[in-house]
């Protein structure tokens, strides 16, 4: 059953379907999760935070593609500032798209509705929670309350992000599939929580020497029992009646296993979003995050957790954002990926000497990308080849300056006068063939 089947209908505490959909539900372990719960746990925040965070401080611009395959900056084109700079009045770029995609990690949809001037498309106001559905004829449309006004937009007016889904007009929500393991995580947590309340100690038993009465227990609890309660009375001591027995209830930690559980829940939430632990500071056993390790568990995550959530957001600016006009004139966005490397100066710099000496960058294009300013000479394509330029390469003169090059750094100059070329050396008389 679609949400849109509950709007106008009166809703109570008995209507499971709808609350067990939308709000999380119940669970085995008898907790109740949706998103803001699911929120309070450390993992399940990290890894939101880590997603939306990175995935939305990446910058995103606009391109062309030209007839030879090749591609220019669109950067003149109009949606470029909305798309790079500032969607809307109230926003930056990084604001806008942090809270996009947050949603989308949360409900596996993220909606915003699109601003028109004169035709135009001009703002992408902040995310909002809509409803789709279909009209009668299959028209898709969008639902949403807007400031306590019941707005219905058109499929054109909303630019919606759709998360893993099976095809239909929603993304599944990761919050409701997950609610079991969120829930057991929550469940485990509070009972940390309770633990470290009663000061660390286990429960137990008081014997009575005689049946007491109802007010006999009552007063004996507030007497005896309650001044010792909690982990502010940690330490103090219980004096009881003649003829009373403690009998205490213990529960080993290793029959609990209270860490473990909780480690394994950390892993357990960071499966769900394809988020290496170590990202969210939590080191599994086996990794680490020295060395090449770290290297290796960033491109894993770029590769199966970040790269499919890139292409399904780029593809929905082009469906959405991108009139068909545009399209067919090869206009497309694209998020820098490059940006993940700016991190970690040792890869970047093997980055560019490869893209250097291998002729397929110039060093003005690395010094834009350094935020440097060009210098004279730094738009030429060079190879490894003592850096001959490309339409040089294979010239008797690049040649003979190679050679030039490496006489020099053999010898200096005053000296290289008495060098003997070996193809001006003669037989001196009488010397025969004698070597």
């Amino acid at each position: 059953m679609g949400l849109v089947s509950w709007l106008g209908r009166k809703l109570g505490l008995s209507d499971g379907p709808f609350w067990s959909a939308y709000f999380g539900g119940e669970t085995w372990s008898g907790k109740t999760v949706s998103a803001d719960t699911a929120m309070q746990l450390s993992a399940f925040w990290g890894c939101v935070r880590l997603n939306s965070q990175r995935l939305g401080t990446l910058p995103i611009t606009l391109f062309k593609r030209e007839q030879d395959g090749s591609r220019v900056s669109a950067a003149d084109h109009p949606l470029y500032s909305i798309l790079h700079d500032q969607p809307n009045a109230d926003q930056t770029a990084a604001e806008y798209w942090t809270g996009m995609i947050a949603r989308l990690c949360l409900c596996g949809n993220a909606f915003s509705e699109k601003s028109f001037e004169g035709g135009r498309l001009v703002a992408l106001q902040p995310p909002q929670d809509m409803q789709p559905y279909r009209t009668a004829e299959g028209e898709l449309r969008f639902r949403f309350n807007d400031r306590g006004k019941l707005e219905d937009l058109p499929e054109e007016r909303v630019f919606h992000l759709r998360g893993f889904g099976l095809g239909g007009d929603l993304g599944l929500s990761p919050v409701a599939y997950a609610r079991q393991t969120l829930g057991i995580a929550l469940a485990t947590e509070e009972s940390a929580g309770k633990t470290f309340a009663n000061g660390m100690r286990a429960s137990g038993i008081f014997t009575f020497p005689t049946d007491p009465t109802p007010a006999q227990r009552q007063q004996f609890q507030q007497n005896y029992i309650k001044p010792v309660e909690g982990s502010e009375n940690e330490g103090k001591s219980l004096v009881l009646p003649p003829g009373f027995k403690w009998q205490q209830i213990n529960i080993p930690p290793k029959d609990a296993e209270m860490l473990v559980s909780r480690r394994h829940n950390v892993e357990e939430i960071c499966r769900w979003f394809s988020t290496p632990p170590i990202l969210v500071g939590h080191s599994s056993e086996g990794m680490t995050a020295w060395g090449s390790g770290i290297e290796q568990i960033n491109l894993f995550w770029l590769t199966y957790g970040l790269d499919p959530e890139i292409k399904r957001i780029e593809q929905a600016i082009r469906r959405s954002l991108i009139s068909p006009a545009d399209r067919s004139r090869g206009i497309y966005a694209e998020f820098i990926i490059d940006a993940l490397l700016r991190a970690d100066s040792a890869a970047r710099a093997q980055h560019y000497s490869t893209a250097l000496q291998n002729g397929w960058m110039t060093r003005r294009e690395v010094r834009r990308k350094e935020n440097m300013p060009p210098m004279p000479g730094d738009d030429i394509l060079t190879v490894q080849s003592n850096l001959v330029p490309l339409d040089q390469l294979g010239s008797a003169g690049a040649s003979q300056n190679a050679r030039e090059a490496f006489r020099a750094w053999l010898m200096p100059e005053d000296q290289q006068a008495d060098v003997i070329q070996i193809s001006d050396v003669r037989r001196l008389p009488g010397e025969g063939n004698r070597r």
